[in-house]
């Protein structure tokens, strides 16, 4: 990380939401533009975070403030981000299936693919596959995310699946998928493109993927 931006970084490796926004104020006040802040500080403390959690260094509770944290980051930035069109990482849609009303993994995965520069459609849970397929129809994403809790609702993945098939769409965008009992095993039994078993690795995923 750029050693220029500590103050922002420590702030969101600390999951310290006030910190985090009075370092950024300070950083555009001094006249850094709010991409150079994006690229060079924010998105390199979340790359940060995640490595920490792959290590075994950071846990859920850790890797949930910080990422709250850098919501709030986001949340300054995202007005001036717009007025400069700021290219993003890729579109991005999740949802938890259809069936199930978990969200906590989800919306952790949301907030790390929006900090590391994915545009983020959430569309929250009980996700129906017809829903997926308006989401895609509409939004024109690269990737789509979904998540399942329950293995009574892991049926559902596969079913969003065949209906983006149906619809004529599969081959224009990528899916992944995760949750606490999907597998890579089930992943490629459904035709997914990818699996992730935590927001870290969906994210190095979601950049793979759309590399």
């Amino acid at each position: 990380m750029d050693k220029k931006f500590h103050l922002v970084c420590q702030a969101i490796l600390d999951g310290d939401k006030a910190a985090t926004e009075g370092a950024i104020h300070a950083e555009l006040e001094a006249g850094t533009g709010p991409a150079q802040l994006l690229n060079e500080a924010m998105i390199p403390a979340m790359a940060e975070v995640g490595r920490l959690f792959e290590l075994g260094e950071y846990f859920v509770p850790e890797m949930l403030i910080s990422a709250r944290a850098m919501q709030c980051g986001l949340a300054v930035l995202r007005p001036l981000l717009r007025e400069g069109e700021v290219k993003s990482s890729g579109r991005v849609v999740i949802g938890t299936v259809k069936g199930d009303m978990h969200d906590i993994g989800k919306n952790l995965v949301a907030i790390m693919l929006e900090g590391s520069g994915f545009e983020i459609h959430d569309l929250g849970t009980d996700v129906s596959p017809e829903k997926f397929v308006q989401a895609t129809q509409e939004k024109k994403p690269d990737l789509i995310a979904l998540s399942a809790l329950l293995t009574t609702t892991m049926t559902s993945m596969k079913a969003t699946i065949d209906a983006l098939q149906a619809a004529g769409l599969r081959n224009q965008v990528k899916v992944i998928v995760g949750g606490a009992p999907v597998t890579q095993a089930f992943a490629e039994s459904i035709g997914a493109d990818g699996f992730a078993t935590d927001a870290s690795s969906a994210t190095r995923i979601a950049h793979q993927l759309l590399a």
